[in-house]
């Protein structure tokens, strides 16, 4: 989110950096705290809370003295929808239901499944890294030339189907899903990856920088390398609790 917001501030918008953050950070606990424990008054309490900071960036505007306040809101908020959210979505891929424990009357019914968000994200890396191997080796025809020049057709097709491949892999040891529904999901993390990955790029462009930041040297910011998480994550989230 910090990287974002400095984005913002080199295309003359001022996002409230520290309120944003404060925020994202208690949008992600709010969701652990739904998805691992409280009752059912905790969603209320949380979602009261959200909202009562979200309203207070408009107070804070008051004071700030700058150029299109409503502009600063609207962005720092979109740092919020954008970075925060999609993390704290992570949450909700690792706990399990027991129906087996709830049939024999226990109440201990939670699981704990982590290998759904690893296998997450081993399918938005093996996206990542075959379609570009496959754009390097075989690449001709450009996907999306306007936003992204180095995209190919070749490459992207290439990347979809040996997503597929490791969804396969991933079937053959974990057997909560079926291998049906571990292909769908990569096919869901391949579309929504790629094009969270151009909506970055577009973003980039949009204030003619290259990289979101330098913390990782080869690889730009922090915000480069979760691109196409950030935008697949809602999609692979609703999914799964669609079929779990």
């Amino acid at each position: 989110m910090n990287e974002f917001y400095s984005l913002l501030k080199k295309n003359e918008v001022h996002p409230q950096v520290i309120p944003g953050i404060i925020l994202g950070l208690f949008a992600f606990a709010g969701a652990a705290w739904g998805a691992y424990s409280i009752g059912p008054i905790g969603p209320i309490i949380y979602s009261g809370v959200a909202l009562v900071l979200s309203g207070s960036f408009f107070f804070i505007e008051l004071f700030r003295k700058k150029e299109k306040p409503f502009q600063n809101v609207a962005f720092t908020l979109l740092g919020v929808i954008y970075i925060a959210f999609p993390f704290s979505l992570f949450n909700t891929m690792v706990p399990g239901f027991d129906a087996e424990a709830w049939n024999n009357g226990s109440n201990d019914t939670f699981l704990y499944l982590p290998h759904f968000l690893l296998a997450f994200f081993f399918m938005v890396w093996s996206n990542d890294t075959f379609a570009y191997l496959t754009g390097r080796a075989f690449g001709r025809t450009k996907f999306f030339e306007r936003i992204s020049p180095k995209k190919t057709w070749e490459g992207t097709i290439g990347g979809v189907l040996l997503t597929q491949g490791t969804a396969y892999l991933i079937s053959i040891y974990f057997k909560e899903l079926d291998l049906v529904h571990w292909m769908m999901m990569a096919g869901i993390v391949s579309i929504t990856a790629t094009l969270g990955d151009l909506v970055e790029s577009m973003f980039k462009r949009s204030i003619n920088i290259k990289d979101s930041g330098g913390i990782l040297p080869g690889h730009g910011g922090l915000l480069d390398r979760f691109d196409g998480v950030l935008l697949s994550a809602p999609f692979v989230c609703l999914y799964l609790l669609m079929v779990r």
